[in-house]
């Protein structure tokens, strides 16, 4: 059976936000994830909850160089990334959306590619605050969120991915038919639930994360 988390350990965990950006979250950006727009007052909430319970909150941003240095096939991909109209380093889109935006502690990482720890320093991050969980958020979900989750567990983290504050788009068709946001975040979740992660919603989150007071009173009470 794939793992579970029995506990989440607050000070053994880190919170990573994943490209929650003005590029991929704002009205009228050119790559917005609806879902992901629609989920931020959830994944707001869920920040002050981390940080009330000492979970330590990072973020990424996906950023290219305007002289396409970094671009890898990305340009090949995406018509707004080829046209240099969206993740830009240092462009406004790619600064985090406001209603989430990190405290002025918190760390954001420049990624090129969609896995958070692909030529970054995440781990390094990771490792030197003794972190041993991660927990998934941001978009999308089956690119940037499922890339680092799988990373994440390549470097033996224990990943919990929130089904309800991780979010993506309609895809089109391209050969093999389109999937509309509902279905590729679906498919996404059953694929992580059973190779990845510890797929779970906010509530199960907060629950795991927040009870240890509780427990040993129902130790008591038993």
């Amino acid at each position: 059976m794939p793992y579970r988390f029995d506990r989440i350990e607050p000070s053994k965990t880190a919170m990573i936000v994943v490209d929650m950006q003005n590029d991929f979250v704002a009205e009228g950006a050119k790559l917005q994830s609806k879902q992901a727009h629609a989920m931020v007052p959830k994944l707001a909430a869920t920040l002050r909850f981390c940080r009330e319970q000492g979970i330590r909150v990072i973020y990424t941003t996906h950023v290219h160089r305007k002289d396409g240095c970094d671009m890898g096939l990305y340009d090949d991909l995406y018509a707004p990334i080829a046209d240099r109209s969206s993740l830009v380093d240092g462009s406004p889109g790619v600064e985090i959306y406001s209603d989430i935006a990190p405290s002025p502690d918190e760390h954001v990482i420049k990624k090129h590619r969609y896995s958070a720890f692909f030529a970054t320093d995440m781990d390094l991050i990771l490792r030197e605050w003794g972190v041993t969980s991660v927990v998934i958020s941001g978009t999308t979900t089956e690119n940037c969120c499922h890339a680092t989750a799988r990373d994440a567990m390549f470097h033996n983290y224990k990943v919990a991915f929130l089904s309800d504050a991780t979010g993506t788009f309609d895809y089109p068709d391209v050969g093999w038919g389109a999937m509309n946001a509902a279905e590729v975040h679906k498919a996404t979740l059953t694929i992580l639930a059973f190779s990845t992660a510890h797929v779970m919603t906010v509530d199960e989150f907060r629950a795991l994360a927040g009870a240890e007071e509780e427990r040993p009173m129902q130790a008591l009470a038993a």
